[in-house]
């Protein structure tokens, strides 16, 4: 009997929504057939762990060595981003039983009935972390009866909780069927809820949104403890409030904490404005009524998805529902939204949300505190929340619970392979920063910036110099910009030839900042539907606001921003033009936020984005000279075994050669030497020569000489 087929792998992180938490990955068709496998079979996954996961056939674009998990399969298989993983065809048997363990609000509320329902079709290991979000199960199947039950039971953050296997029977990797018995079990050690208001919160507990308490608190106890002060006054006791601010800041948690001792009746906007229209406005009408007769807090949580701008006609009816409610003697109506924009303007009027409190995203300090709180149950060694909270920029109180969670996944399973007890280190925080991403960033392309600074880039001083001015010095000397009375400069152009480093140094540049940075190229913005474009640089401005300090890199900015009135695309790239100038010097304040370009075409760029108060700092990125290279083929051969190989004359010799075409020219290099023996050990001379063949030079004479002309003239 043959062994099943193994392939090593290397583990990337799967950004596709359609995928995300599911539990299935993605296998190039190539690999599927050499696994022995169908599309939609069981695989074991190892890597400093076992896990099993369903198999789907990726894009044609990735590449066949690639095997594509979303955050929760890697961290079930002890993997990060680019690292080996070996994958084999796996036995899966029906499951009998299943236990798990989870927060415990979702414990209290969810029936083992919709359980079953969600994990239908999943494949299940102890010890495994598992999503509520249903799998799909292919043509002719429907999730959405799931959905609705997991909406209505667990409530807001549904889609976000996850849950422990702590027990299956049989024994081994199991796939959860419609008869199978699903339930709840005792909660595994270290565990914690992604629900930051699952817990009973305290105004006391609250940390980084005090003033915002203190505000919604002071405006509760005039319009319903001390009316009679407003009627002296001739004001109106009314009182409705709106809350907005990013998902998972804690906006629910904050209006909980502070009604702490009053009536609060809520209303689950996600949950009712998923329901038929009639539905929704008994669902409404029942809640606005409950408060009336009692007095209280009316709180709508997510209203946007219950009042969305784009209005059906019942939405004057249920706005009518709740004027009721704010009219109402001694009721205050609360309602939240993370998408203020989205919401139907009518609530914004006087006799309904007249007020507005904004929960922004925490700072570093903030975020330490936020850490310690969430740490403070938990057996430590050794930790620097600090340092955790510096490379946490973007991250809100939800994100910070999931970061904790990771690392306690991999602490407990640490415990259970040496038997000690569990202890949760900095390496566990580390490493869950390699698979947790920010709610800010999660529909958002991002540079894997790794652990290069700018002290490790060789050559290029200018060019670090002025990178460090425009960039480093705004964010980490604010207070000198203002004590001379000027503003930073708000973006940096780097121009020069195609493989000399612009992305390379960008990535040493964010690492240095320790700053989320946004990378996107010019051409991925540009959309054929009118406003696409432009709706598209709003909100990629907009999550680098939410995870300020933040950088915005945009490649290949010359196919975003040509020339004005050159174009003939019937005004496309005009706008997109505009809606950029006005992000970088508009209205809004692009506060923490730094944008740079990168081009091999600065001629074609529109003379308006390279005034001042924009891209102001061109900076011209030239070809490394005979030191330079010498200092890429080094940085580039510290983990090749080369011989007899002198990297000073091979530097000296390479006139014409780019960063990318030394790199590049080492890894010939290496293809060479194994053609000549499959078992080589070194890298010779030879190997170099002949790599040379293959490998020519890329700097195009007249390309370089027509980007130092426009350098001469900047």
């Amino acid at each position: 009997m043959t062994a099943p087929a193994r392939l090593t792998l290397t583990a990337r992180l799967n950004t596709s929504a359609v995928d995300s938490r599911r539990g299935v990955i993605r296998l190039h068709p190539s690999a599927i057939a050499a696994l022995g496998i169908r599309e939609w079979d069981a695989v074991s996954l190892s890597g400093s762990r076992t896990t099993t996961a369903v198999a789907a056939m990726a894009g044609p674009q990735i590449p066949v060595g690639i095997v594509l998990l979303d955050d929760v399969t890697l961290s079930n298989a002890g993997l990060t981003e680019d690292t080996a993983v070996i994958v084999v065809a796996a036995t899966v048997y029906g499951a009998r039983s299943v236990t798990l363990s989870g927060s415990a609000i979702t414990v209290q509320s969810l029936p083992s009935t919709t359980l079953r329902q969600a994990l239908l079709g999943k494949v299940l290991t102890v010890g495994d972390a598992v999503s509520l979000l249903p799998r799909d199960l292919g043509p002719g199947t429907s999730t959405s009866e799931a959905t609705r039950a997991l909406a209505s039971a667990v409530g807001i953050s549904w889609t976000s909780e996850l849950l422990t296997v702590t027990g299956v029977d049989p024994a081994g990797p199991v796939s959860v069927q419609p008869n199978s018995l699903v339930t709840w079990g005792a909660a595994v050690a270290m565990s914690t809820s992604l629900r930051p208001e699952a817990a009973a919160f305290t105004v006391n507990d609250l940390i980084g949104v005090n003033a915002q308490a203190g505000k919604l608190t002071e405006w509760l106890k005039l319009a319903l403890d001390e009316p009679h002060l407003l009627q002296t006054l001739g004001a109106t006791t009314n009182l409705g409030v709106l809350v907005s601010g990013p998902a998972g800041v804690g906006k629910v948690a904050m209006v909980r904490a502070v009604c702490a001792d009053r009536r609060l009746v809520d209303i689950d906007g996600p949950a009712v404005g998923a329901l038929a229209a009639e539905d929704r406005l008994q669902r409404v009408a029942a809640a606005v009524t409950a408060v009336a007769d009692g007095g209280g807090v009316l709180l709508v949580a997510d209203i946007d998805t219950l009042l969305p701008a784009a209005a059906e006609p019942v939405a004057t009816l249920i706005l009518a529902e709740l004027r009721k409610a704010v009219a109402a003697a001694g009721v205050a109506l609360i309602v939240t939204s993370a998408v203020p924009d989205n919401l139907d303007p009518r609530l914004r009027a006087p006799d309904l949300c007249d007020r507005e409190l904004v929960l922004g995203l925490p700072d570093a300090a903030t975020r330490s505190a936020l850490l310690q709180s969430l740490l403070k149950h938990a057996p430590t060694e050794d930790l620097n929340v600090g340092e955790i909270a510096d490379r946490t920029p973007g991250f809100v109180v939800a994100d910070l619970a999931a970061l904790v969670r990771e690392a306690a996944l991999r602490a407990a399973a640490r415990a259970s392979s040496d038997g000690n007890a569990p202890k949760l280190t900095q390496d566990d925080l580390l490493g869950a920063l390699t698979v947790i991403r920010p709610l800010s960033r999660s529909g958002s392309t991002e540079v894997s910036v790794g652990s290069i600074t700018l002290d490790d880039v060789g050559d290029m001083a200018e060019t670090k110099q002025a990178l460090t001015e425009a960039v480093l010095w705004p964010l980490q000397h604010p207070d000198t910009f203002t004590r001379l009375g000027v503003q930073p400069p708000r973006g940096v152009l780097l121009y020069g030839p195609p493989g000399c480093g612009k992305t390379f140094v960008v990535r040493a540049l964010a690492s240095t900042g320790k700053l989320s940075v946004h990378a996107v190229k010019g051409s991925e913005l540009m959309d054929k539907w009118v406003g696409s474009s432009e709706k598209a640089v709003r909100e990629l401005f907009s999550r680098a606001r939410d995870s300020a300090p933040s950088l915005v890199f945009l490649d290949e900015i010359d196919a975003l921003t040509p020339r004005r009135g050159q174009s003939f695309d019937s005004g496309v790239t005009d706008r997109v033009v505009a809606a950029l100038l006005t992000e970088l010097d508009g209205i809004e304040p692009l506060n923490d936020v730094v944008v740079v370009g990168a081009t091999n075409r600065p001629d074609l760029i529109d003379p308006g984005l390279l005034r001042p108060g924009r891209l102001e700092k061109l900076v011209f990125v030239e070809p490394p000279d005979a030191q330079g290279r010498l200092d890429i083929l080094r940085t580039a051969g510290k983990s090749i075994p080369l011989r007899d190989v002198d990297l000073q004359a091979l530097a000296a010799d390479l006139d014409g050669y780019s960063a990318a075409d030394c790199v590049a020219l080492l890894r010939e290099a290496a293809l060479t030497a194994m053609r000549r023996s499959v078992d080589a050990a070194e890298i010779t001379a030879a190997d170099v020569a002949a790599a040379r063949e293959n490998v020519r030079p890329s700097l195009d004479p007249a390309q370089l000489a027509s980007l130092r002309a426009f350098a001469a003239e900047r």
